[in-house]
This record gives C-alpha cells, structure tokens and sequence, in this order.
C-alpha cells in the first residue's frame, strides 16, 4: 500500500508548493488535490519532478451525475480532468456523484449515474485512468448528497462493468454512515479503487476515535 496526503485537506488554504515542499520534508512520496482548476499546473509539475513527488489523485468537476441534463457538461469536464492527469502523470481521478434531487426517485438518479460513467468508460480506457466515485456522510459533512452507502456504490461499480470504474472508499464517512468497515472491505476489495482515512468524530489523524488505523 502507498501512502499519499490530501493536500487541500490537510494544508488548508496554504499555497500548494510550500504545502508540497512540507509534505517531503515529512518523508511523504505522494500527493492528492482537488480543484484543480484554481491552481497553477505548471507550478505543480514542475515542483513535483523537483522533489521527486508523484500525484496519486486529482479530483474532476463537481458536476451531477445524477442530473441526465448535465451529462454532458459532466463529460467534458473529466475529459479536460483527463488531460490534466496525463500532463502530472497521474492515474487516479476522483468523482462525486452530485446532490439527490428533490422529487426524483432514487431509482431514475441511480440510473442517471450508471449511464453518465458508462458514457464515460471509452475515454477511461483510452487514457489508461480510472475513475474513482466517492460515498460521503450525509450526517455530518454533505447534507443532501446523493451516494451515502458504499453498498449502493458497488452496485453502481457491478453495473457500469468496467475495470476503469471503482469505488473510493473513504473510512472517515463510511464509519459515520455504515461501519461494518473491515468486512465491507474485504468482501469489496475489487470494487475499490482508492482509500482515504481520518480518524471519527472529528476527522482528525487516523490514531484517534472509533477506528484505531
């Protein structure tokens, strides 16, 4: 297992290069981000070949899956996302799948996902990326966001049926929304495509909580 720090999570608002230099000087290899758009990519690329970092993560935009009217908009987006993760060498992007709508059943919004990354899964494997959808809590830190279960993500990962398309599965949320988190991951190991970790309550380091790492 490779480890790898969320920058924008951990180095809150702190400038991404000195927060990239602080992360090797603690001996760390690699890295995440996520809006990508609001940073300055030819600084990261050329920071990370200076200190010999490698990008495990980048996120897409923030745009419904679960809205078929934005299915397009979606697209382009990861296709852009794609050019990125080509120009940091980067083999990981990481998706949310958007808020439930009101007054739309679950049904047709789980469809709506399903159909969105299927559209999505030639430019996956033309480029050799994978796609990560991420479950979030509902309880705590996204109110009204659509993919609360890990369950339900499997189901999305089964039925999309591409090896470009795998879970994230984050331990902070899925703690908080559903424990059971050892046997979940070992009965879903195939599905997942990336980890992320903090310790519950508090989102603190992983050595504190529930769940001791």
């Amino acid at each position: 297992m490779k480890f790898s720090v969320v920058l924008d999570s951990v180095f809150e608002n702190q400038d991404i290069v000195k927060s990239m230099r602080e992360l090797r000087q603690l001996g760390f290899q690699a890295f995440e981000f996520w809006n990508w758009w609001e940073k300055d990519l030819k600084d990261i690329q050329i920071e990370k070949q200076l200190l010999q970092l490698k990008v495990a993560a980048i996120a897409t935009k923030f745009i419904s899956l679960t809205d078929p009217a934005k299915r397009q908009e979606y697209v382009e987006g990861l296709r852009q996302t794609i050019a990125v993760a080509r120009m940091l060498d980067c083999s990981i992007i990481v998706s949310q799948v958007g808020q439930e709508i009101v007054g739309i059943t679950r049904y047709l919004q789980h469809q709506s996902i399903v159909e969105g990354l299927k559209t999505c899964v030639p430019m996956l494997r033309e480029s050799g990326i994978k796609l990560v959808i991420e479950p979030l809590n509902t309880i705590v830190d996204h109110p009204g966001y659509y993919l609360y279960s890990a369950q339900e993500g499997f189901r999305i990962v089964d039925e999309v049926n591409s090896p470009y398309v795998k879970i994230l599965y984050d331990i902070y949320h899925m703690q908080i929304m559903e424990g059971n988190i050892i046997s979940t991951i070992m009965n879903n190991i195939d599905k997942i495509g990336h980890f992320h970790v903090a310790g519950v309550p508090g989102r603190h380091e992983p050595y504190f909580g529930e769940l001791i790492i």
